[in-house]
């Protein structure tokens, strides 16, 4: 039995949430709203700015204002650099702050240095999205061995699948401090998805044309892997005049320098600056399917029934590989081309895709969150009920046979 913590009578929990990057942002907005809300929490948003034009978009989505904003953004900064930066800004927050609870998220820099600047100052950490492996630290990287040592620092394990709280038992955490709560992704979706279908498609993009949406950035594919990827994408936009290509250009001057001389004068490839969240979001529920060696969108777009061929070797959410929605197809040009070709000749194996379930939320993961923390703190006596997928695909599976 989890043993819980106690405060003094009718004092809120001081909770400390920290992030720093658009993904982050996106899948903690649920939570932060929802502590926020609730007057048994003292909630404190501190953001770094690892991600400074992305997150503020998000930031205004959502209508969340940090409390304290570190503002670490350079250019071309490196890991080091960030880990810093952060980790001294960090301290002061904290010190100032005196939580009862830091809360971080995934798997970024950000995440892990939030994570040690709270151990340092000996305040217990809750890891949002725990227990996510891909078993190895080069891909993706550095978020393998960033969810890692996060993990090996936290007091709250908020696993967003049981795939992931395995994981973590198998690693010799507490079972009674893992707790099945559903991806906070799910509920941000659910939030928005009344407004996507009034955005329109940008130019030259119509509905009169099917298109694939592509957005590649990962770190551990700069270089020749971004190239690969690239050309297999242009392999498949001449063989296939009749299906527009639609790449959100990540802002890394990195990925740029890789993609754009390859893709750059395609008459069907239209590259476009990064997107803001709504905007891709309802480009990804209109898209044929998608290609990506993103984290958050392999969650994404199975609430919208989209396909992802994931370019990566390895995947850290071998759920949607399981269920049928992701295929993880690795960075060689010959296998991007023949992968997207079987699709784009095979429509039913796209419908195929999007219709499996989606094993990664049912839009309630925030509440299960405070409420366990509730309970984890004392104000309640008994735990919330977790995240079980598989009841959920019962459930339906018995309404459509009533």
């Amino acid at each position: 039995m989890q043993e819980t913590v106690s405060l003094e009578p009718n004092k809120p929990i001081r909770v400390l949430t920290v992030f720093g990057t658009r993904p982050e942002a996106i899948k903690m907005a649920p939570v932060v709203k929802i502590l926020k809300e609730d007057q048994r929490f003292s909630h404190f948003l501190g953001v770094t700015g690892q991600h400074r034009e992305m997150l503020d978009q998000v930031l205004e989505l959502f209508k969340l204002k940090a409390d304290l904003d570190l503002n670490i953004m350079e250019e071309r900064q490196t890991l080091s650099q960030i880990t810093i930066k952060a980790l001294k800004g960090l301290d002061r927050t904290i010190e100032k702050i005196k939580p009862d609870l830091v809360l971080v998220h995934g798997d970024t820099t950000t995440t892990f240095v939030g994570a040690l600047s709270a151990f340092y100052h000996r305040v217990k950490v809750a890891h949002v999205e725990a227990g996510l492996r891909s078993h190895d630290i080069s891909n993706p990287f550095p978020e393998e061995m960033n969810r890692r040592l996060t993990d090996a620092l936290a007091e709250i394990y908020f696993a967003p699948t049981r795939q992931a709280r395995e994981n973590l038992k198998r690693e010799g955490f507490p079972e009674d401090k893992i707790f099945v709560t559903g991806n906070t992704v799910v509920d941000a979706l659910l939030s928005l998805e009344a407004h996507l279908d009034k955005i329109p498609l940008p130019h030259p993009l119509s509905s009169s044309r099917p298109f694939i949406l592509v957005e590649v950035h990962r770190r551990e594919n700069w270089g020749d892997p971004l190239r690969q990827i690239s050309m297999g994408l242009k392999d498949v936009a001449l063989e296939f005049p009749h299906i527009d290509i639609a790449v959100s250009l990540h802002k890394n001057p990195v990925v740029r320098e890789d993609v754009l001389p390859v893709l750059e004068g395609i008459t069907n490839i239209h590259i476009f600056e990064p997107f803001s969240y709504l905007e891709f979001l309802s480009l990804m529920k209109r898209s044929l399917f998608i290609v990506s060696d993103s984290g958050g969108i392999q969650e994404e777009a199975p609430s919208f029934h989209r396909p992802v061929l994931v370019t990566r070797r390895v995947t850290e959410r071998p759920e949607g590989v399981e269920a049928g929605v992701l295929e993880v197809v690795g960075v060689e040009r010959e296998k991007v081309r023949n992968s997207c070709r079987k699709l784009l000749l095979n429509p039913d194996r796209i419908e195929q895709m999007g219709i499996s379930p989606n094993p990664f939320g049912d839009g309630k993961a925030s509440l299960r969150i405070k409420d366990y923390l509730l309970y984890y703190f004392g104000f309640c006596r008994k735990p919330p009920q977790s995240f079980n997928p598989k009841f959920r695909q019962i459930q339906k599976k018995e309404k459509r046979e009533n």
